[in-house]
């Protein structure tokens, strides 16, 4: 007899951001709350995020969401995102990939048009309307956290960049959102590397200079992303389009936008007075690809104006799989991952 472990999982992607979403082979945590397990994962089994996300069975660009029991009983259910710089406790592409495997498992029945229903994140409650048609799901679209200006137009000296001006939004992280073309992008798929080197170092110069704090979170650890924007467009009466890059970890650009830079974006134009609630910005990827912002509305909290938004993007299926984890292979690390790992005997 020998021992045979595996992990079930949906690869999915939005936007061209891959997320992988395990379905099964891990046994349930310890926690009262889908953040409480996060925070179980992340202290004490975060094995799994290692594993899924580096060689042999994955890269650092992909994103992991582990579907886990939602502690309110509105919740379909509840997931836990993985990156390679941690366990952001909310992700828009995550969200979209996530919404659309729970649909395609049959954990929430699809049924034809438009139909609702509530995922619980490390974040909290989030409602998700998806759009089906001809079995299909087409769309899937899902709250942004509440996004605000912390930071507006300062400046810092950057090496090999000069002064850099910059301004940072909250959306589920923090960001430090820098104008592309006056750093001399274009956002062009061949500028990719050239951003995630300037990118890395705006952000480090950052960090070494000063820290953040949310208004109600406090401190959420040192400033981890960047938003590249390009110039917006105005396509049609509340409807506007910008390129944009999202970096998220040293030598890594975002192949989508991302959900939270889409957000935090909308934050920025809110307080430049560039949008109003019910207009619309589209994001375009290096690649091609869109997520759309929806601002729904603004109001005032304590010193900051908090903009209220939904994003909309299109989850693709892209493999159904098992991995199978043999922890005597010399690649393959099990340290924080065999106390979680669901076992099966076989033959």
């Amino acid at each position: 007899m020998k021992q045979e472990l595996t992990i079930q999982l949906m690869d999915t992607h939005a936007g061209g951001d891959v997320s992988r979403i395990v379905t099964g082979g891990i046994d349930t945590l310890p926690g009262d709350s889908v953040r409480a397990q996060m925070e179980y994962l992340r202290d004490h089994a975060d094995g799994l995020r290692k594993l899924l996300l580096e060689e042999p069975y994955g890269i650092p660009e992909m994103s992991v969401d582990l579907l886990v029991p939602p502690s309110d009983p509105q919740a379909a259910a509840g997931y836990i995102i993985m990156e390679v710089m941690g366990y952001p406790i909310y992700s828009g592409s995550n969200t979209i990939c996530t919404a659309t495997a729970v649909l395609e498992a049959g954990i929430v029945p699809k049924k034809e048009g438009k139909q609702s229903f509530i995922l619980e994140s490390p974040a909290g409650l989030v409602r998700i309307d998806a759009l089906v048609e001809n079995g299909v799901v087409e769309a899937i679209t899902c709250e942004g956290l509440p996004s605000y200006i912390d930071t507006y137009r300062a400046t810092i000296e950057v090496p090999s960049l000069g002064t850099v001006t910059y301004s940072v939004a909250y959306s589920g992280g923090f960001y430090a959102l820098v104008d592309a073309e006056a750093l001399g992008f274009d956002l062009i798929l061949n500028e990719e590397h050239k951003l995630a080197d300037a990118a890395y170092a705006i952000v480090e110069a950052i960090r070494a200079e000063r820290e953040f704090s949310h208004y109600t979170l406090g401190d959420v650890g040192p400033l981890p992303f960047l938003h590249f924007m390009g110039p917006v467009h105005q396509v049609a009466e509340s409807y506007y389009r910008s390129r944009s890059a999202t970096y998220v970890h040293p030598g890594v650009i975002c192949r989508s936008t991302t959900g939270t830079g889409t957000s935090a974006r909308l934050a920025l134009m809110n307080h430049e007075g560039l949008i109003r609630p019910g207009n619309k910005l589209e994001t375009v990827s290096l690649r091609g690809t869109s997520f759309f912002g929806d601002f729904s509305a603004a109001e005032q909290v304590g010193d900051y104006q908090v903009v209220k938004n939904n994003i909309t993007g299109k989850g693709y299926v892209i493999a159904h799989s098992d991995i199978v984890v043999n922890c005597e292979d010399s690649l393959v690390q099990c340290d924080g991952l065999r106390h979680i790992l669901s076992s099966r005997s076989c033959d």
